[in-house]
């Protein structure tokens, strides 16, 4: 920098600090301002979850009916949490978020939230405390009969196996790169092969969807013996293997498609439009939520 201009000097480390603190105290004034002028009653959702590094959150979100009858939606903290998901800390967890935002329960229709033990003692708390309503998520509880139904033995190995197939391929270059070959020839559009993940919804019927679609050149590729050696040709499903993932495909659809369907919200996608054009502040507090919180419990 000094080469480029010798006479700037670099503001120090805490001056941005200072200024994202500032941006994120003046958005939250916003965000407050707007849940004020909200002349329908505000309903709250929240979920708790764990990232990958095992740090755990609590999220929070405002949702409202605006005078042109479009569901607003706004994010209130992603918060940082370092003691017990008991259900007395929950609790007093959403009543901090609240009072920050200057929430009274009095005006909030009802809570939304999953079917976890602790959040629905939580919210029974909440309850007695207040009268606010609450209301289990039917998305999560959708998923929830799924994933009971994927207990059965024939079913959990019919998925276990093809699990183990896409993981071969999707782990293995030359088998990628056959797979790629053999689409080419037959035609097959060049999709890629999806693995499930057990926390993301609808990600098992998103697997077997896409596997059927693959069928034959997946087929073909497993049958080259430099992809597929002696001690691995387990890995090719069985015929009575691809009759039941079709019908797994079948049955599941439905509930991907409820589950999609109670997912979707217009709302959303409006209320990203008016934060752009409101320069970002309800992004700002969504962004800027986690650094401030977990910069203030770091000081407790």
């Amino acid at each position: 920098m000094t080469t480029f201009e010798s006479g700037y000097t670099l503001p120090c480390r805490r001056h941005f600090t200072t200024m994202m603190e500032n941006k994120y105290e003046t958005s939250v004034e916003k965000l407050k301002n707007k849940l004020k002028m909200a002349t329908s009653k505000i309903s709250l959702s929240t979920d708790a979850w764990t990232s990958l590094v095992t740090e755990a959150y609590l999220g929070v979100t405002s949702h409202f009916i605006d005078d042109s009858w479009d569901l607003v939606s706004f994010n209130l903290t992603t918060l940082p949490v370092e003691e017990r998901h008991t259900a007395e800390n929950i609790a007093s967890w959403l009543e901090n978020v609240a009072e920050k935002f200057d929430i009274s329960f009095e005006n909030v229709l009802a809570i939304v939230h999953d079917n976890a033990r602790n959040i629905v003692a939580a919210l029974r708390i909440l309850e007695e405390r207040f009268g606010v309503v609450s209301h289990r998520c039917a998305g999560h509880t959708l998923q929830l009969v799924v994933n009971h139904a994927m207990v059965n033995p024939v079913i959990n190995k019919a998925l276990s196996a093809t699990r183990c197939l896409v993981k071969h391929i999707k782990k293995s270059e030359p088998a990628t790169t056959k797979l790629k070959l053999k689409q080419k020839q037959m035609g097959t559009v060049e999709h890629k092969l999806i693995q499930d993940v057990a926390v993301r919804w609808n990600s098992s019927y998103y697997m077997i969807e896409r596997l059927l679609e693959q069928r034959w050149p997946v087929v073909a590729t497993l049958s080259d013996p430099e992809i597929t050696q002696r001690g691995k040709h387990y890995l090719d499903l069985k015929n009575d293997l691809w009759i039941l993932l079709e019908e797994l495909e079948e049955v599941l659809k439905l509930y991907e498609q409820a589950t999609v369907f109670l997912s979707d919200s217009e709302g959303e996608d409006g209320n990203e439009e008016n934060m752009d054009q409101e320069d970002g502040d309800g992004d700002m507090v969504l962004s800027m939520d986690l650094a401030t919180h977990g910069h203030t419990l770091k000081n407790i």
